[in-house]
């Protein structure tokens, strides 16, 4: 049921109590940390609202929370469909897929099939939710480096439009759900041994993980052959991805360079041109301020014009080019807002303001030291400004939002902090720890709000158990 912002607040808020809370040492030439407009990693449209609320798609942060609750993710759906938009007219005759382990719902994939996008999902989940959501299954591509013999009747019985072929069991497996009547379109990962991305969990361009083929040794190519032997199997092109939070076109490059030369000797061994290559995403988003992001428009440009050379040198067809951006569409589009439980000085002098969300909504921090920055929404301080670790409230040592942030020396129970750039991986990577249950999310436009996804409560968790 769609609910609107402007109604009486029902649940979900702390109010504030008379007392403040002790701060520690305030920053040196502070500056009010609510004042003036926001710009990047914040969305586009945010400005600032009435009684130093902050307005994101129209609609205040602080009333979106007193309406719907905290912990609380609101979605700009301006911001997602422009960042769409600005991947279709950059790359016009390229096939953009939105990478929906990012995050999906049912709102996302409408909104990406209504901007022109295909979708790239990663397991049966992702899959029925798109499909049931009416996004076409020819525009979806399946990806996994494990995916079950279920996943795999489930795609064909769905009539998905290509699958990324990870491991050699995938090829026999896939090639007996087929006849050669009805062949199933796929692409072969490969590894191009290509290190690139924020940090070493992320970079699945080289060898030693998990995903993919690597083209050192032979087993891409060997694994090419054997799809091309399957008589059910249509290959349709290669496909790579580097890794996550890259901000510079140079790597993109240089897989241009080495596909191209695989496609060269897929060519020379068997005699056919591929007409598909994929280069995955990965593409950068900022997460403070002074972040480098990647130039969508540059990299359009440069790896065509990459694309166009290396082939022509190699005398093949220009293949169709393909990429799957999925935080680069959905990260700066959403803000998490949480309200301040508790304000609390260490031993050692670190202030630790603690929220009412944490890890279980957001994992970034704890798996990858992720930064991100803060803002109180919703009063005017009246101090200067702190350094505080903001903390969430489970019980984990490492469950830390955001490190040496700096905000009010007058923050206190009861207030409101708003954290852009939330999302792509945090919603998508939640996790039911201390069965807190995962916020609520809300889609704004126009200076309306409507509620997504509701929050989830204990109920959910208990109706999950069946015995005792």
């Amino acid at each position: 049921m769609t609910q609107l912002i402007g109604r009486p607040a029902t649940g979900g808020g702390v109010a504030a109590p008379a007392t403040r809370a002790p701060v520690a040492a305030p920053v040196e030439a502070a500056t009010d940390a609510s004042a003036g407009p926001p710009g990047a990693p914040w969305p586009a449209s945010a400005r600032p609202g009435r009684g130093a609320d902050l307005l994101v798609g129209g609609v205040g942060l602080a009333e979106a929370a007193e309406r719907f609750g905290t912990p609380l993710y609101v979605l700009d759906e301006g911001e997602v469909r422009a960042r769409a938009r600005a991947y279709r007219r950059a790359l016009p005759h390229a096939e953009v897929l939105y990478a929906a382990k990012a995050f999906l719902c049912s709102a996302i994939a409408d909104w990406v099939e209504q901007e022109g996008l295909g979708l790239d999902v990663c397991s049966s989940g992702e899959l029925w939710l798109a499909v049931s959501a009416g996004f076409p299954a020819q525009r979806i591509l399946l990806h996994g480096n494990a995916k079950s013999p279920e996943e795999l009747r489930l795609a064909r019985r769905l009539r998905v439009g290509r699958i990324v072929i990870d491991g050699p069991a995938e090829i026999a497996r896939l090639a007996a759900l087929v006849a050669a009547d009805t062949p199933q379109k796929v692409l072969v990962r490969v590894v191009p041994g290509i290190a690139a991305g924020h940090h070493a969990a992320v970079r699945t361009g080289v060898g030693g993980q998990k995903f993919g083929f690597p083209v050192e040794g032979g087993d891409a190519a060997d694994a090419i052959a054997r799809v091309l032997d399957q008589p059910g199997l249509e290959l349709a092109g290669l496909h790579c991805h580097l890794g996550s939070q890259i901000a510079e076109v140079e790597p993109y490059l240089r897989a241009v360079d080495a596909l191209v030369r695989l496609l060269a000797e897929v060519r020379e061994r068997h005699g056919v041109e591929l007409p598909e290559l994929d280069l995955g995403g990965g593409h950068a988003i900022r997460y403070l301020p002074g972040d480098e992001e990647l130039d969508v428009a540059e990299f359009a440009v440069r790896v065509t014009d990459r694309l166009a050379v290396r082939c022509a040198e190699a005398g093949l067809e220009v293949p169709r080019l393909v990429v799957e951006p999925g935080r680069a569409i959905a990260g700066p589009a959403a803000v998490a807002v949480y309200r301040v439980l508790s304000v609390k000085h260490g031993t050692d002098g670190r202030c630790f303001v603690a929220v009412d969300g944490g890890m279980s909504d957001n994992p970034r921090p704890a798996l990858y030291g992720a930064p991100y920055s803060v803002r109180l929404v919703g009063r005017h301080p009246e101090a200067g400004e702190v350094r505080v670790d903001v903390v969430g409230r489970h019980c984990e040592a490492g469950d830390v939002l955001v490190r040496d942030a700096v905000l009010p020396a007058d923050l206190r129970p009861g207030d409101l902090l708003a954290v852009p750039a939330a999302g792509a991986y945090q919603l998508s990577m939640a996790s039911g720890y201390n069965l807190v249950g995962r916020p609520a999310v809300v889609a704004v436009r126009d200076g309306r709000a409507r509620l997504l996804i509701r929050r989830e409560t204990v109920e959910d968790f208990r109706l999950r158990e069946v015995g005792r």
